[in-house]
């Protein structure tokens, strides 16, 4: 990699090539806060005469919704993406909807707010810490696998020509290494693979080996994008909070800032090489052009997502999920305002004070 864009995509809605910035973007799972995750690509992809996707790497929710733009993109462009993205969203609603397990409207503003009591919540929790999935969903049932199918055509992922190149991570459960689907081995399979919680579901066996959510490992992988991608601009588009003001003090509260944390590590790991080889590069220690050196932008609302509950994850209520896809649509809307001027020229984000 010598740090060239690639070529510029044509011109949108009037707006001239050469001022359209081309960029990668990093999609973290979270579950059904990943509908935030679904503003920000809705308003990037209304924004397409200012900026253009190359690459997404992603995991979990993220896999989903990355899955869902590139098919959009292969298929008929921006539009097409954001269209399909809603019909996902919708369908993921509709399908929970559905469900025995769906919780009153009482279960849903404790499980949307941090609430501790959501009986509902309760005694799935207390289940899934009892039994695993294999003993309480024998059968391995998954409504998201219906979902993805009939929202995705895998095929045109894997053999049609694609403008977005996609890397999709899950964990290895044998290895504890993480896997990067790539574009020939797109598939539901992979989609779930990398959304798959152990607690949940079966891991996902896929050519011999099992997975598990790809969050373990990579949430997601930054790596994809430097060596696979033209573009040195990675928007990090955050669904769990890095910070919070608070010590938790209840088990719940406690063990959803494990997970945080958890999820959160490799990220911090990657950023910090990326910080290593960028003082390198400003040092003079590599020749010119031997690394690549990589501009990192965040779009972030830990004060809307570090308000919601643990719960809420599992939450698929339609009301709740387009209040978290017009909270992104906001803070994507913001974020484009005040850095668009800086991609391909700088870092927007501090990685020293965000990550180190």
């Amino acid at each position: 990699m010598d740090g060239t864009l690639p070529q510029r995509p044509a011109a949108v809605g009037g707006a001239t090539a050469a001022s359209i910035r081309i960029v990668n973007l990093a999609l973290q799972g979270g579950g059904a806060h990943g509908a935030f995750a679904w503003g920000v690509l809705d308003r990037l992809l209304e924004n397409a005469g200012r900026i253009a996707i190359e690459g997404i790497s992603a995991t979990s929710a993220g896999a989903m919704n990355a899955a869902c733009v590139a098919y959009g993109m292969a298929e008929g462009g921006p539009e097409r993406a954001r269209a399909v993205l809603e019909r996902f969203w919708m369908r993921i609603s509709d399908s929970a909807a559905m469900s025995p397990l769906q919780p009153s409207w009482i279960d849903r503003l404790q499980a949307n707010w941090g609430l501790q009591w959501s009986p509902s919540y309760l005694a799935f929790d207390l289940v899934t810490r009892l039994f695993s999935p294999y003993e309480f969903n024998p059968f391995n049932l998954n409504p998201l696998r219906d979902v993805l199918e009939r929202t995705v055509d895998f095929a045109v992922l894997r053999d049609a020509p694609c403008p977005v190149k996609l890397f999709l991570s899950a964990t290895n459960v044998r290895t504890g290494r993480v896997k990067v689907f790539e574009k020939g081995e797109l598939s539901a399979d992979a989609v779930l693979a990398s959304a798959c919680l152990p607690f949940l579901f079966h891991a996902v066996e896929i050519g011999g080996e099992a997975y598990w959510d790809g969050g373990y490992m990579g949430n997601p992988a930054i790596f994809p994008l430097i060596y696979g991608c033209e573009s040195r601009d990675v928007v990090v588009v955050h669904i769990n909070p890095t910070m919070r003001a608070e010590v938790p003090r209840t088990a719940r509260d406690i063990l959803n800032r494990v997970n945080e944390i958890s999820f959160n590590s490799s990220l911090m790991r990657e950023m910090r090489a990326i910080q290593f080889v960028t003082d390198l590069i400003d040092q003079g220690r590599v020749p010119d052009g031997k690394l690549k050196r990589m501009l990192v932008h965040a779009i972030a609302a830990d004060e809307v997502m570090g308000r919601l509950g643990v719960n809420s994850k599992l939450n698929a209520d339609r009301a709740f999920l387009c209040e978290l896809r017009d909270a992104g649509r906001r803070h994507a809307a913001l974020w484009l305002d005040a850095n668009w001027a800086d991609l391909g020229e700088r870092s927007t984000t501090d990685l020293r004070a965000a990550y180190l």
